[in-house]
């Protein structure tokens, strides 16, 4: 079932996202008085469809559908959508409009400004839906996260070897000084930082970031984890220790002889004496106890701990606009950074690039509408960013050439162009092998 929910929850999202980018195109094109042939979700490889507006059972139904001058529809491979406009050489590689004399209704014939909106739409209507669903967000769900100020690491082989240790507080990755305790290890790759100065005990020192293992942080998930001290939040009436000398607040720092400055520390004690007692130290105001308490099967104690110091922001519904405009541009910014890292070889950040399989661990096992309106606001981001890479088969390849043609005065021929959307092409099908045999290497790992 948990597989089924996240299949559900990526075709959803992906199908949103892809209307939402042909939709830019679209209106744009309407706007302009361009012609739009076809307006569909997923591809029709072969001529092959789900549902079109112009044939089989949909037009039989509805006999109207055949006069409009777009066939919309439904594709059967599922790998994005395309609104193919009349006069445009796209993806379809159709260069059937090119033995006609051009017409006043194709892309070709529009002033060159009206073209670069047409490209540009899709990014435009990406960006615009992840402010409208980044504004949902913050108007109804306000923003919380554990922040870093005052917050311990507790790290994993990986941190541990590039210098960082137990409890250390993270300070600032250069001069940059974060903020969210969660998204340390994705700040220290995005920063791209020389050194990471942190406070251990009472001293300040700097660790010295070697760039080469960039791809090592990407990959390894969990470098920073939040050092929680052993304290005692409450005690519920299920645990075995209710009744127990244990009192709230007080924090455990011995176990079975063995110092436990955080809880993390205790866990592989209390699991090897699971179902029995341990004897531990208490810390108790000034003073310090010692007395045994009773750990369960599951190799626990049955207390709440006390929480980390979390960050709430609540947001009006007019608060929340210029909040989601931050947000998004902010989220802009981080994806750029992501994809120079993927595009630097020697960081080797290209491994940690995904496909669909990606996608679909990314999202909850059970259904829950803040996380899967955050993620689909964070992959409309991603789409748009990657549509603006100036490769010749991408948004941002068509947006180059008209650029070119405003500032020389001079248009690249249609065969230049049927070449380019070829090469173009090719990169394409290459990142997507990069990004499903990346997908493929991990699951088997």
């Amino acid at each position: 079932m948990a597989i089924l929910i996240r299949i559900l929850q990526v075709i959803l999202a992906l199908s949103v996202l892809i209307l939402v980018h042909e939709l830019g195109h679209f209106t744009f094109a309407k706007l302009f008085g361009i012609r739009v042939d076809k307006f569909y979700l997923f591809f029709d490889a072969g001529e092959r469809k789900l549902l079109s507006t112009k044939e089989g059972w949909f037009s039989r139904l509805f006999p109207k559908g055949k006069e409009l001058d777009t066939e919309y529809g439904i594709g059967w491979l599922p790998l994005g959508g395309y609104c193919k406009i009349a006069g445009m050489i796209d993806e379809s590689m159709d260069t059937e409009h090119l033995k006609t004399d051009p017409q006043p209704w194709e892309f070709r014939t529009k002033p060159a400004w009206q073209r670069l909106l047409v490209m540009a739409g899709g990014v435009l209507f990406n960006f615009i839906f992840a402010i409208i669903m980044y504004t949902t967000l913050l108007a109804g769900w306000g923003e919380q996260y554990v922040t870093n100020e005052g917050s311990c690491i507790y790290v994993n082989e990986l941190a541990y070897d590039m210098g960082f240790r137990n409890g250390d507080h993270i300070i600032s990755f250069d001069d940059y000084v974060p903020e969210n305790f969660h998204m340390l290890q994705v700040d220290l790759a995005r920063e791209t930082a020389q050194k990471a100065t942190v406070l251990r005990g009472s001293d300040t020192l700097d660790i010295y970031i070697d760039h080469s293992r960039i791809g090592e942080i990407l990959n390894t998930p969990g470098m920073f984890s939040l050092a929680i001290p052993f304290a005692i939040g409450s005690i519920p009436e299920s645990s075995p220790n209710a009744g127990s000398a244990l009192k709230e607040g007080d924090r455990i720092i011995k176990v079975q002889d063995v110092s436990t400055a955080f809880v993390q520390d205790a866990w592989p004690v209390l699991e090897a004496n699971a179902g029995g007692p341990v004897s531990v130290g208490i810390l108790r105001g000034a003073d310090t106890l010692a007395m045994e308490i009773q750990v369960d099967t599951a190799g626990r104690i049955g207390v709440y701990l006390q929480q980390p110091d979390f960050k709430t922001r609540e947001y009006s519904f007019v608060s929340a606009i210029p909040a989601g405009f931050r947000k998004t541009f902010a989220s802009i910014g981080d994806y750029l950074k992501d994809l120079k890292l993927v595009f630097t070889p020697q960081t080797e950040a290209y491994k940690s690039v995904g496909s669909f399989i990606a996608i679909g661990q990314v999202f909850p096992e059970t259904w829950d509408w803040f996380s899967f309106l955050s993620i689909i606001a964070m992959l409309s981001v991603m789409l748009g960013v990657m549509n603006l890479l100036p490769i010749p088969a991408l948004d941002g390849g068509h947006i180059v050439f008209t650029i070119y043609e405003m500032v020389t005065g001079r248009k690249p021929s249609d065969n230049f162009l049927y070449i380019t959307q070829i090469i173009g092409m090719l990169l394409i099908f290459g990142l997507m092998f990069l990004a499903f045999g990346n997908d493929i290497a991990r699951l088997i790992r």
